[in-house]
């Protein structure tokens, strides 16, 4: 079963809709033995990042997502959920859970923020090393145009230290990470259950590879 962290901050209904209508079972919990039990975790995630650390440490869900994750377990971060993998945030200077190597920045000072709406997503194939990574990248971005558009809702954006992780960028004064995807990890800033059926496409896409890992 595809579980759904509930920590107070994510966009849940929105996420499972979309994956109801793609036929795909999910089930929304905060509880750390479901979590444990879950195939494939999704961290989705609309707000501040110091309060999306309290509350996954409140729920005790912080450790239970490292050690998941650590284990191979497939999991999707949406936004805020793509964000919290990295090792601190800008907002407010937060210590986030470090999965992942690199910071979250806030846009400069002339960009009006959030940024609200539909943007490019420009896929990066020549940042990719690794051939087989290569061919993994291209099955969750099958039937997906490069410079598709999909819907944002941020002020901040990740820049990972490994740039080979990022596998699409989007520019909203400046150049930044729009998915990024490492081992069992594909995480994206953008909302693809928000992003009409370009974004059910990268979802099924998605969906389908991480079924294919845990076989």
């Amino acid at each position: 079963m595809i579980t759904i962290i509930d920590y107070g901050l994510g966009n849940l209904a929105s996420v499972a809709n979309a994956l109801n209508k793609l036929g795909i079972p999910n089930q929304v919990s905060n509880s750390p033995n479901v979590i444990k039990k879950a195939r494939v975790l999704i961290l989705p995630g609309v707000g501040a990042a110091g309060q999306g650390m309290q509350n996954l440490k409140n729920l005790n869900l912080d450790k239970v997502i490292i050690e998941e994750i650590k284990r191979g377990k497939p999991f999707l971060g949406i936004c805020l959920g793509m964000q919290l993998l990295f090792e601190e945030s800008g907002e407010g200077n937060v210590a986030c859970l470090e999965i992942l190597k690199g910071v979250v920045k806030k846009y400069k000072k002339e960009r009006k923020v959030p940024q609200i709406g539909w943007n490019e997503v420009k896929i990066q194939y020549s940042k990719i090393k690794m051939q087989n990574y290569n061919s993994k990248v291209k099955k969750i971005l099958s039937n997906i145009k490069d410079l598709s558009y999909f819907y944002f809702v941020n002020s901040y954006y990740c820049e990972p230290d490994d740039t080979s992780i990022v596998v699409a960028e989007s520019e909203y004064g400046e150049k930044f990470a729009s998915i990024v995807m490492k081992d069992n990890i594909i995480a994206t800033q953008f909302h693809p259950e928000k992003s009409g059926s370009i974004g059910q496409q990268l979802l099924k896409n998605i969906f389908t590879y991480f079924n294919d890992l845990n076989h």
